[in-house]
Parts: structure tokens; sequence; C-alpha cells
């Protein structure tokens, strides 16, 4: 049995880790604002950008630029996963659950992979198994800007366009809800045709995809092939960016519920430790006042 002194020294530095997990539920609150606004306003850039992209890619030949051709299965066809965790941990099961996907994905492919990873968690994961790493991006979510986002597109699309891989997907945690976020595994490279397709605003309800649209054309000033290689590294560019805003909002919210629930435990750890305590003290006093009374009768 404990004495009474570890029963006060183990509630003290529980009360003390309450303390800082409560502070630091505070703190992932206050930056979740500012990721979540941060977040939201690139929402409807990302949508706009890919709505216009629909309208224009379904309407050409997708051979006009590489980056909307779809390649031959290969048997060599090697695949760019972008991992995208966090670079702390104290937020649940947020990396677990992306590194478990991204996991699960590689696991089902037939052919080579090669990593891009964005976040330490990640990178710490998948480098110590050995896998092949094309590139890693560490530290840029204390403070995260487009900037980083276009070096990671442009990591990406090299790679894809010298022919070094013929796919790039990207896994990250999207933001639901302060309570919830989901894991996407989502293609980014090439552009498939059938998601523009299906996109397409132009599109008639119920018709299949490819089927059922207006007849528009467009013209181009200056030419398509001017027009799709300025938008297409765009476009990959904010996808990118909204995967990292995505992945930095939930991963506070993650936080914040992690840090709420280990004060919430805490609570109720210092509540049965005391209990525990006052037991014990209880017993020691009982058996001092037995001690006295059979001192006194043996007398």
């Amino acid at each position: 049995m404990p004495s009474l002194i570890d029963l006060r020294r183990r509630i003290r530095a529980v009360k003390n880790t309450q303390q800082i997990t409560k502070a630091m539920k505070m703190v992932a609150a206050s930056k979740l604002r500012r990721a979540q606004e941060r977040m939201m306003a690139a929402r409807p850039y990302t949508t706009l950008i890919r709505l216009v992209l629909a309208n224009v890619a379904v309407r050409v030949d997708p051979a006009l630029h590489p980056l909307l051709a779809v390649r031959e299965p290969r048997p060599e066809s090697k695949t760019l996963v972008i991992v995208i965790t966090a670079d702390k941990g104290l937020c649940g099961s947020f990396n677990t659950n992306v590194i478990k996907a991204a996991g699960a994905y590689l696991l089902e492919l037939t052919g080579p992979a090669a990593l891009g990873l964005v976040g330490r968690k990640g990178r710490d994961f998948f480098a110590r198994r050995g896998f092949a790493v094309l590139f890693e991006r560490v530290g840029i979510f204390q403070q995260p800007r487009f900037e980083h986002a276009q070096d990671v597109a442009k990591e990406a699309m090299a790679a894809f366009l010298s022919g070094e891989v013929d796919r790039v997907v990207l896994v990250y945690n999207e933001f639901k809800s302060v309570m919830t976020q989901r894991v996407v595994v989502d293609q980014m490279l090439p552009i498939e045709r059938a998601e523009i397709e299906q996109e397409s605003p132009t599109a008639t309800r119920g018709a299949a995809p490819g089927e059922g649209y207006l007849p528009v054309e467009y013209l181009y000033e200056p030419s398509a092939q001017e027009i799709l290689d300025k938008m297409l590294p765009r476009y990959v560019e904010a996808q990118v960016a909204r995967a990292m805003l995505e992945s930095n909002a939930a991963f506070f919210a993650a936080q914040m519920t992690a840090m709420d629930t280990a004060t919430k435990n805490s609570g109720d750890m210092i509540a049965d430790l005391t209990l525990y305590m006052n037991k014990v003290r209880q017993a020691a006093i009982t058996r001092e006042i037995i001690e006295v009374v059979s001192g006194a009768e043996a007398l």
C-alpha cells in the first residue's frame, strides 16, 4: 500500500499535468480559429479554379497538355504518394490515421512507389522503415504559406513530367468539424478526365460522364496551350495548398479535442486518487486508535 506522501506527490503531479493540458487546449483553440479562417478563405478559390478548369479541359484534347493525359499502365509504373502529417504529436489519432491510410494504399499498389513526406511525424515513421523518399518538408506548419505548397507542387509536377512517376496521390486529413477529421486519398496527377466531366457545371443532370453536355465552344486568346500551361500548374498548387490548410486546421481541432479529453481524465484521476488517499489515511487513523485502545486495556 503506498504511503500518504507518495499519494500526495502523485496527486500533485497529475494536477500539474492537468494545468499543462488545459493550457495546450486553449492554445490549440486559438490557433484553430485562425487556421479555420485561412482554410475557409481558400476553399472558394480551389473550388472555383476546379470548376473553371472543368469547363475548359472537358472540351480539349487530353494530349494537349501532359498533366491531362492519362498514361498507359506499365509494370514499372511508379506512384508518388504525398503524405501530409503534422510536425507535432499530442493530437490523438490524427497522425496515426493518415499513416495507416498511406500504408494501406501502398500495400494495394501493384507497382513501385515513392513518397513525398510533408510533416515530421510522417517523415519519422516512413524514413525509419526504409521507404523510398523522393522529397520531404518538415517545420512548415509553424507558419504555413502558399510558397510551401508551390514548392511541394513543383516537386510533384517535375517528377511527373519527367516520367519518373506516372501518378501522384495526396493523402491528408480533411477538416470536417472540430470533432471529426476525414482521411482523404485523392489522385492529383494526372488530372482525371472523368472527375472533370462529372464536375462540369454544364452537364445535364442524370447524364453519364461525357454525355449530355451543352454544345458550347470557346475561343482561346491566347491559345489553348498557353492557357493550360498557366492554369494546370496553378490548379495543382491550389490542390496542395488546400490539402495543407485542411490538414493544419484538422490538426489543431484534433489537438484541442485530445487535450480536452486529457484534462477531463486528469480530473477523474485526481478524484480517484483523493478518494484512495482518504481511505488510506482513515485506515491509518483507525489502526492507531485500535493500538491505543489495546494498549490501554493491557495496562
